[in-house]
């Protein structure tokens, strides 16, 4: 099995530092960056990083925007770093493509599942995924064994780990109402918080890129008061 590779950024060193031991003891390889200067050179070398635990308080630029640049040009998955106290980070840190966020003081052991869920939703695990197939998804199409989404021409879209993981239970439930406590057990594997809204989050990003009209959903379609369902021929 394959090592997943980590990227640690945080401009503190001595955290940083820490927390690359620690996750190397548990059989990852690591890398750190003190910035996202220094985390661009790291994603520049021939040697791929499968997740990146980003700290979201960092002098200069921030990991807001240095997570709105790793979407934009690619799908590694994502874990952002947030204060205990700063629901707002957390909420914008999803908008921003974030596949998930652990909060300050954090126990390694949760760290460590956060990471493991995300890397597995990610199809990053070192495993071997089982094939799967090619679905239409509106003006896109879903490539499960390539965990790749495309238009109908071919070009790619970048596409959060988290993304994947709704796109890929959506379709394997087609045409059936799941609820949003359902859909955060399914892919991320945990219960829903008051005013958790990164399922709704995750469906608007995904709308925008598989629907027609974004506006006027027909692919994932909200069932009032139910929540979320796949409706395959809807786009075609």
């Amino acid at each position: 099995m394959i090592q997943p590779h980590i990227a640690v950024v945080d401009d503190d060193a001595f955290q940083r530092r820490v927390l690359e031991e620690y996750l190397s003891r548990q059989g990852y390889r690591v890398s750190g960056a003190e910035s996202g200067a220094q985390l661009r050179a790291l994603l520049a070398r021939r040697d791929p990083v499968d997740l990146i635990l980003l700290d979201v308080q960092m002098p200069g630029e921030d990991g807001f925007a240095v997570a709105r640049f790793l979407r934009e040009r690619g799908n590694v998955a994502i874990i952002m770093v947030t204060a205990a106290s700063d629901t707002v980070d957390r909420v914008v840190g999803l908008e921003t493509g974030a596949d998930d966020y652990v909060v300050k003081p954090y126990e390694p052991r949760e760290l460590v599942a956060r990471i493991k869920s995300v890397l597995r939703r990610s199809g990053r695990n070192g495993a071997t995924p089982a094939a799967a197939g090619r679905l239409r998804f509106g003006r896109c199409i879903l490539d499960l064994d390539a965990r790749r989404l495309t238009t109908l021409d071919g070009d790619a879209i970048a596409l959060a780990a988290s993304e994947f993981a709704l796109l890929k239970v959506f379709a394997q439930h087609p045409n059936r109402v799941l609820s949003r406590d359902r859909l955060l057990d399914l892919t991320s594997g945990r219960e829903m918080e008051p005013f958790d809204r990164s399922i709704d989050l995750r469906i608007t990003r995904i709308r925008r890129k598989i629907e027609v009209d974004p506006s006027k959903p027909e692919v994932i379609r909200t069932v009032r008061g139910a929540g979320y369902m796949y409706a395959p021929d809807g786009g075609a």
